[in-house]
């Protein structure tokens, strides 16, 4: 399947503000004769990014704000791995199972499996041991020919997908934009304000006032940096490294999602690399994740040499396709993974404020659950309740209850 890479980075999503339009005519959108709602979403990833759409679908006028450039952190570095039902089990279940659906749905709308490479994909799990003699095996791909062993499917084209997440919040947003009027701001997030304990306006750096009547904070690790959300909860960053390969025969390489158990060779503990080739005919290899302290911004993000090193290691034990002689390094990246302190996404109105609404926390299955938690909150600020999926799990106000404050 061919994918357009152009779309990688539309020259109408570059790094750049974009002039809005008057306040007049954001907040004078007419909708079967009654004046519409204004929110502004603060966070370009694919959170923000679903949540904007899906608003803007119901006919708000949606102003996105964007600190740096959009689906420039993890929601451009990540792997794109959709599952609808590892998550049963745990309270993200039925966000999963929805989302999965979602993104079915999107593909559909979108024409993603052009334009963004949404692909059902075989998923398999095996165990590969370092500097072991071995060549491939039965139930292998034919180029997984490395010292691969114990193989098990683990994931069907039934509940296994992909998508390319940097094209697909991209793509996501360029409709957004062109069909529903959302208009991108690239800008600090200063201040929330707040009258009468309701959203009044949100406030830039350089002091740019914007009037709004509700507030998405979608900042994923970066929300630890905004003490309105730090004071009620802690996101922590898990920083996560990646490597994207070219193969020079594209072609020999199957959909086929690897999920790893593997041993190097000089003992320890074994290590858990995922690979997902893509139908552009890149290969991403992702592991080596430790929590780090999160820098003020996500151009700071740097890689560390010892794990790409690693993950290059990885890359030419599993196939000979993927070694330095026959795989282009194209990039050598890092990402952080917003998460939280009971391992559960947060989702919903701050308790005390109305009309500030947060989406962060959503760990490694951000891409996955993007467009559910984009439809709920789009609900929950729209109709005044999430219809799509019970929201009171994701509440930020269980960790104010814990506190003692509510």
């Amino acid at each position: 399947m061919a994918v357009n890479s152009s779309l990688l980075f539309p020259p109408a999503l570059s790094r750049r503000t974009i002039t809005i339009c008057s306040k007049s005519m954001a907040t004078k959108n007419q909708i079967d004769g009654e004046t519409s709602k204004r929110v502004v979403v603060c966070g370009g990833g694919v959170i923000g990014v679903c949540t904007a759409y899906f608003l803007a679908k119901k006919g708000i006028a949606v102003i996105l704000v964007e600190k740096s450039a959009v689906a420039c952190a993890a929601s451009g570095k990540a792997g794109g791995f959709l599952a609808f039902d590892w998550c049963d089990g745990s309270s993200v279940a039925p966000l999963a199972r929805g989302s999965f659906n979602l993104h079915r749905s999107l593909s559909e709308e979108l024409n993603g499996v052009e334009s963004y490479g949404y692909r059902p994909l075989t998923t398999l799990s095996l165990t590969v041991t370092e500097a072991t003699p071995g060549s491939g095996g039965l139930g292998l791909p034919d180029w997984v020919n490395g010292p691969a062993k114990s193989p098990s499917t683990i994931g069907t084209t039934q509940t296994t997908a992909q998508v390319h997440p940097q094209l697909f919040t991209r793509k996501l947003l360029s409709t957004a934009t062109e069909k529903y009027g959302v208009e991108l701001v690239i800008g600090k997030l200063e201040e929330v304000r707040v009258e009468s304990g309701r959203v009044d306006s949100v406030v830039l750096e350089g002091g740019r006032v914007i009037d709004t009547d509700a507030v998405v904070l979608a900042m994923g690790p970066w929300s630890s940096k905004f003490e309105l959300l730090s004071s009620i909860f802690r996101v922590y960053g898990i920083k996560a490294h990646s490597i994207v390969l070219e193969p020079k025969e594209p072609n020999a390489i199957t959909p086929h999602a690897l999920f790893l158990t593997y041993r190097p060779a000089h003992g320890g503990e074994a290590l858990d690399p995922e690979v997902y080739p893509r139908p552009t005919g890149e290969v991403y290899i992702c592991g080596m994740s430790s929590q780090e302290e999160v820098p003020d911004d996500p151009d700071q993000v740097t890689s560390n040499p010892e794990s790409i090193q690693v993950l290059k290691r990885v890359a030419k034990t599993v196939s000979s396709y993927l070694n330095e002689e026959n795989a282009l390094v194209k990039a050598e990246q890092a990402c952080f993974l917003p998460s939280t302190e009971d391992g559960v996404p947060v989702i919903g109105e701050i308790p005390g404020i109305k009309g500030c609404y947060v989406g962060t926390g959503h760990s490694c299955w951000g891409i996955l659950n993007g467009p559910a938690t984009g439809v709920a909150l789009a609900e929950l600020i729209v109709d005044g309740v999430a219809t799509s999926v019970d929201l009171s799990r994701f509440s930020p106000s269980r960790f104010s209850k814990r506190r003692g404050r509510v």
